[in-house]
């Protein structure tokens, strides 16, 4: 199939019809309002449905409960409102019912700023609800990445019962690259005769819920919860590595950044510095087993994020104090540039070589 200039917000949503998703509830915070604009017009053409609810809790409501009938459905936001669906997507994860969530991160805290950013890394990777849950969370670095990989997590919520996030930072959804529908394969998927979708006389009632009354049972349920998350650590993890052969510095960045990190790699390669890259494509689960064996050569990690820093904690843990961790950050909208990344690496291996 020919690639076709796009941009980002609508590539998602021509990845997720192309995905079967017939249902979008959502309601509009820039940076993502064209992927809620072009759900708004494509969906009816395949005999979809788009409803822009009254508030994001609203959305995230109806989102629970069409999953809950076993269709696919998606909804998206960014940053703030994200958190306002934070309680929903906990219900969503306790019942087990999967739904696609596309987050096109802003800067922040607060209503912070319409700018590009990864500041909301722990409120994905730690579940910003309550209780014990997790989400699958990807952060494509291109817009054939999110096309990708949203197709993915269709087949991904519906393999493991649970909710999967795609986090991209608003760059991602605002720029325009060229992109290709592939021919997707069929996966086997198990059947959803957990779906409430009425009985018609024939079998007993299906229940949607994650409200348990008695705590023996709702630790029954958080156990069998967590063995479904470890089946997800363990099967799910995705990275890149680049240049890993014998760098002097490892840096850590996921997304659009590790683009930019790339470009400063391949400027120090032409002066004869090595440095390589660890791209987490899952930010949960992080991805571990890219840290098992690491180069001899390797002195430090830097993680290079558009944040204060919130990916350092899963480096340390992986790490588990073998090399030291640095950082080089950029906040509230600002966005790394290849030259500071370099002259950030300059400084920490004592000037230029």
């Amino acid at each position: 199939m020919a690639k076709v200039l796009m941009k980002g917000n609508e590539a998602i949503g021509a990845a997720a019809i192309n995905a079967g998703c017939r249902y979008f509830f959502g309601y509009p915070i820039t940076p993502q309002n064209e992927l809620p604009e072009y759900m708004s017009r494509e969906l009816p053409k395949v005999g979809g449905v788009f409803v822009q609810a009254e508030s994001e809790v609203a959305a995230i409501n109806m989102v629970y409960g069409a999953a809950g009938s076993g269709v696919r459905v998606m909804t998206s936001s960014s940053s703030p409102g994200i958190a306002l669906k934070q309680e929903g997507i906990s219900y969503i994860a306790g019942a087990e019912l999967p739904a696609v969530i596309v987050n096109i991160v802003r800067g922040g805290p607060g209503l912070g700023s319409i700018q590009p950013s990864q500041s909301d890394y722990n409120q994905s990777t730690r579940g910003g609800g309550d209780g014990d849950y997790h989400l699958l969370v990807y952060a494509p670095a291109n817009i054939q990445e999110m096309v990708d990989l949203l197709q993915d997590a269709f087949d991904k919520a519906d393999y493991y019962r649970n909710p999967v996030m795609v986090m991209g930072d608003g760059m991602i959804g605002q720029m325009m690259e060229p992109v290709e529908f592939k021919e997707r394969p069929e996966v086997d998927l198990p059947a959803k005769d957990w779906a409430a979708t009425g009985t018609e006389g024939k079998r007993a009632p299906n229940v949607i819920n994650s409200l348990f009354l008695k705590p023996e049972e709702l630790e029954d349920h958080n156990i069998r919860l967590t063995e479904k998350y470890d089946i997800m650590k363990n099967n799910e993890q995705r990275w890149e590595t680049y240049n890993m052969e014998k760098p002097e510095i490892i840096c850590v960045a996921y997304g659009t950044t590790a683009r930019i990190v790339k470009s400063a790699i391949d400027t120090l390669k032409g002066e004869g510095i090595e440095i390589g890259l660890i791209r987490p494509i899952t930010v949960w689960p992080f991805p571990e087993k890219a840290f098992v064996e690491l180069p001899e050569s390797a002195k430090m990690f830097l993680s290079v994020e558009m944040s204060m820093g919130q990916m350092i904690d899963d480096i340390k843990i992986v790490n588990q104090g073998r090399l030291p961790v640095e950082f080089y950050g950029r906040s509230g909208g600002m966005i790394p540039s290849p030259d500071g990344v370099v002259g950030k690496i300059r400084a920490l291996l004592g000037g230029a070589k």
